[in-house]
């Protein structure tokens, strides 16, 4: 078998498309596998990394402003749909795949138009609560449109076609329980709150997250570990604030890195979680089931991760902080609430577990399989 996997831009579509590839090529080892991407620097380096071919084609978004910048980026990207779906059937009629999956990004678009053209099968793969434009452009075009939440089915063009699976999350996930989890990270004696703006941070989140550490110091109420992003250069930005703020030293309870190289250990040992609300880091809570405050980024397209934030919010699950009301003081408050509810804060993580799909890999690929037998045996 061949298969074809497209997505582009960001980790919250490139990862799901590695773990559902690589439970195929377990399950069918002989099978060929292609990539196609926009180019962008996180799928050259994640892509072949994982052992895959890497093609690219010329694509890009659609701004929604009225700037002269936005029109002139427009006008090129009007350009670049008709050489992208060139590009896309001359991929296609070279790879000849059995099947065409794709998982995000506008690069999905032309690739899955033109397998749609040729009658063969079509995946497409939201996991955010509502479906960005490219997802609703393809709602009626692929054979299959896997979500990651139920009850969205009304966003869909053709809602017979929409199946439930979850979003898959990474593979460094562990199956230990939170106490073997803190023995591991070496926490014994406070609850453990953890927070990330992701890999790239948010400065102005940041600022705020300054804060909330200097009113732990203080205070030794929880076991915090806070991950800055942009690498040491946004760390050493949060030593010079806490400076600032008279803090200079971090006591034992104050752990503070750039990045968190073992989420999954972290995530599991965790008490409560402060984070955005992408894709991706949903699906970890809810698979995880833990309790979270959820600060949606407010720069993201159609305001996904507000609505996705709500999502969890409605169910019980996580606890919603706008940003531009966000202080660290609040989010400091907050979680001391919470902590010192345990009553609710095993409610939210009840409610964030029965969210949750740790085997969204696994439903993929049945969806994906089940479909080519029907296509085989028409």
């Amino acid at each position: 078998m061949r298969f074809l996997f497209t997505c582009g831009g960001t980790a919250g579509h490139i990862n799901p498309a590695l773990a559902v590839a690589g439970r195929l090529r377990e399950l069918m080892p002989d099978s060929e596998f292609l990539f196609v991407g926009s180019g962008r620097d996180l799928e050259k380096r994640l892509v072949p990394a994982a052992g895959y071919e890497l093609r690219n084609i010329t694509i890009t978004g659609f701004a929604r402003g009225v700037k002269p910048a936005d029109i002139k980026h427009n006008l090129k990207t009007i350009r670049n749909l008709s050489v992208s779906g060139r590009e896309s059937r001359e991929i296609i009629d070279s790879f000849r795949p059995d099947c065409v999956i794709g998982t995000g990004g506008y690069v999905c678009w032309p690739v899955l138009k033109a397998a749609a053209r040729r009658r063969i099968p079509t995946l497409m793969h939201e996991s955010n609560a509502v479906p960005g434009l490219t997802t609703r452009m393809l709602s009626g075009v692929a054979d299959r449109m896997m979500v990651a939440f139920p009850e969205v089915s009304e966003h869909y063009k053709k809602p017979e076609r929409v199946v439930v699976t979850g979003t898959p999350v990474r593979e460094d996930f562990e199956t230990m329980t939170r106490e073997e989890a803190k023995r591991k990270l070496g926490i014994t004696s406070k609850p453990l709150v953890v927070s990330f703006w992701g890999s790239l941070g948010a400065d102005g989140m940041n600022g705020q997250m300054a804060d909330f550490i200097r009113l732990n110091a203080r205070s030794g109420e929880m076991h915090h570990l806070h991950a800055t992003g942009s690498g040491e250069t946004g760390k050493q930005r949060m030593i010079e604030r806490l400076g600032a703020m008279g803090v200079y030293g971090l006591p034992q309870w104050e752990d503070l890195r750039s990045y968190i190289d073992n989420m999954g250990t972290v995530m599991t040992a965790a008490d409560l979680i402060i984070c955005r609300a992408g894709a991706s880091t949903i699906a970890e809570l809810t698979a995880e089931g833990r309790a979270s405050i959820l600060v949606p980024s407010p720069n993201v397209t159609n305001n996904h991760q507000e609505k996705n934030a709500r999502h969890l919010e409605a169910a019980g699950a996580a606890v919603v902080v706008t940003e531009d009301v966000c202080t660290g003081e609040q989010l400091y408050n907050q979680a001391v609430s919470l902590l010192r509810d345990r009553d609710r804060l095993s409610a939210m993580e009840a409610a964030a577990a029965k969210m949750g799909v740790r085997d969204a890999s696994e439903r993929i690929v049945d969806t994906i399989l089940t479909l080519l037998k029907e296509k085989a045996d028409k």
